[in-house]
């Protein structure tokens, strides 16, 4: 739910604000969450292999026409494959070199138990053990100053920036002098980044969290080069890849951009120039900035500009296109002869998103059933949902008995996801009696569209947890007196405010409500100035059921219009 201050109520003199959300509108995940991702790195890798297999990486048939120089010449090579995954590239490397040796680790039990498990795995070949590079020593699994070269394939980019130089030093101790790290990775202006940009899934600068929980970084050239000569590494050779990708079934473009590098453990007895960098653009000539360098050292051309993520799976990876039944989960509820069928948000990605109203919150799911017990409550009465959020189970119960039921939220995808669920679960003419629409609190513009379609006003106004932020309350208020109906002989409109007892501030709610005219006439939980056999919501439960609700944490205000 969103709303906005643009209209002083009449007899109150309410200054105009700019939009205000009543979720956070900080541009970085919540610090809950980022500990929560860099606590739980290793489990949110191992659920993605045990999900993905093997299917998401391309085997790395490339290694070979980039890199084969590193792996061929005289002698047996030792390679280290940091990150090994599924063994894309391992098993290409092996099947291409017949002397070689790699050692392959990876944090995620799942990744090592696919390679052990692939068809071409030999002990005698490979090496494949689990190891997590920020905090295992490599030296326990490798010995010292023994491997040739370290390939780290899109794997850095998983590990929490102010952690890479562990990693980046650990490997440095089983390397030996010279040797050298063959390195790709995401690189800053990638379409990934983008889309989770979009989806305010920021840790903090170039560092994302994904919907699955794993986490990428994004690299540009200053960083990444100063990392490795940090710890004692020069740059022989530094690219910028940039390649369209598209996916015809899926009818997408997308724009990738990677870093590939090669990095040289120094020996302290001499130095490199400083190297090339390059972009390098797929049927384009290669462009070269102007450094001086000597053209010995010059890195071979990058002809092949393979991407290395299945273009469909990666696609559902990043977010492309969004809002996809795979970030969804479906809730059934059985409400008396009801059963609803209702899509939100899936726990898993409701930290991706700071909208509130795609989850179903819980005092609408102990107010639904009241409803759908005491069709009095709303029965013949023009009724209005305040917040109803991608759900609206309040207003899909109270559509049966109501005149008709306006459900109301001021997020957009909020909306259209509660019309999608209100087509899957309501038919004629119950539907007919349905209306979704755009209202942000105390928007004058939202609030007349409203009033242009349903003059008299609203019998019923209803709100389920929506007053938990007090920034909202004010501009609640003021809204619910516009739209509420004038009393008249035979009915008195009413304003039920429902919500889970947690930091809600119920003088200010009391306050502000007398600001704007209304005046609480019941309480659930009851208080003993209010007399039981007058009370208007200790008729909706059962004598018989009364205590145990009473136990609950619902509680419900009810207000008249004065």
């Amino acid at each position: 739910m969103a709303f906005s201050m643009k209209e002083a109520s009449a007899g109150q003199q309410v200054q105009p604000a700019p939009r205000l959300q009543i979720y956070s509108t900080s541009d970085t995940v919540s610090p809950f969450w980022r500990d929560k991702y860099e606590r739980e790195a290793k489990k949110y890798w191992d659920v993605f292999y045990k999900r993905h297999q093997d299917r998401f990486f391309k085997d790395r048939h490339y290694l070979d026409k980039e890199w084969g120089q590193y792996f061929s010449g005289a002698g047996q090579k030792v390679i280290l494959e940091v990150g090994c995954g599924a063994g894309n590239t391992i098993f290409p490397l092996v099947a291409t070199y017949n002397d070689i040796f790699v050692h392959a680790c990876d944090f995620s039990p799942n990744a090592v138990n696919l390679v052990k498990k692939h068809k071409d795995f030999t002990e005698c070949r490979v090496n494949a053990f689990v190891c997590d590079l920020t905090i295992d020593d490599l030296t326990k699994q490798i010995s010292p100053f023994s491997v040739d070269i370290v390939t780290m394939i899109f794997v850095l980019s998983a590990v929490s920036p102010e952690k890479m130089s562990l990693v980046v030093q650990n490997i440095r101790k089983i390397l030996k002098p010279g040797g050298r790290v063959l390195f790709r990775d995401y690189a800053t202006g990638d379409l990934a980044q983008e889309r989770l940009n979009c989806k305010d899934q920021k840790i903090s600068e170039n560092f994302y969290a994904r919907g699955d929980g794993t986490r990428a970084f994004y690299f540009s050239n200053e960083f990444l080069t100063s990392l490795f000569k940090e710890n004692g590494f020069d740059v022989e050779e530094l690219n910028l890849c940039c390649k369209q990708v598209e996916n015809r079934s899926r009818e997408l473009v997308m724009n990738r951009r990677w870093v590939q590098a090669v990095f040289c453990l120094l020996d302290n007895s001499n130095t490199n120039p400083e190297a090339p960098f390059r972009i390098d653009y797929p049927g384009q000539e290669k462009m070269e900035l102007e450094l001086d360098v000597d053209d010995s050292i010059l890195s071979s051309t990058v002809n092949d500009l393979d991407v290395d993520m299945s273009d469909g799976v990666a696609a559902d990876m990043f977010g492309l296109p969004t809002n996809t039944d795979s970030d969804n989960e479906l809730i059934e509820l059985k409400l008396g002869g009801w059963t609803l069928k209702i899509k939100v948000l899936s726990k898993e990605n409701q930290h991706t998103c700071k909208s509130t109203g795609l989850m179903l919150w819980e005092s609408a799911r102990f107010m639904a059933p009241i409803l759908e017990r005491n069709p009095t409550i709303v029965a013949g009465k023009r009724v209005l949902e305040l917040g109803s959020g991608c759900a609206g189970i309040c207003s899909m119960i109270a559509a049966r008995p109501a005149e008709f039921v306006f459900a109301t939220d001021g997020d957009t995808k909020a909306l259209d996801l509660l019309t999608e669920n209100v087509m899957s679960n309501l038919r004629p003419p119950i539907s007919d009696k349905f209306t979704t629409r755009i209202l942000e609190w105390g928007n004058k513009d939202h609030i007349e569209a409203i009033k242009r379609i349903n003059s008299g006003g609203f019998d019923i106004i209803l709100g389920t947890d929506v007053t938990y932020i007090p920034d909202a309350i004010l501009p609640l208020f003021q809204t619910a007196k516009e739209l509420i109906s004038s009393t008249n002989k035979d009915h008195q409109a009413a304003l039920i405010l429902c919500h889970i007892f947690r930091r809600v501030d119920e003088p200010s709610i009391l306050s502000a409500a007398s600001q704007f005219g209304f005046k609480l006439v019941d309480k659930w939980p009851a208080e003993i100035s209010i007399n039981a056999s007058q009370s208007i919501i200790n008729s909706w439960f059962p004598e018989n059921g009364s205590e145990d609700v009473s136990r609950g944490p619902l509680h419900i205000l009810y207000f008249h219009k004065e």
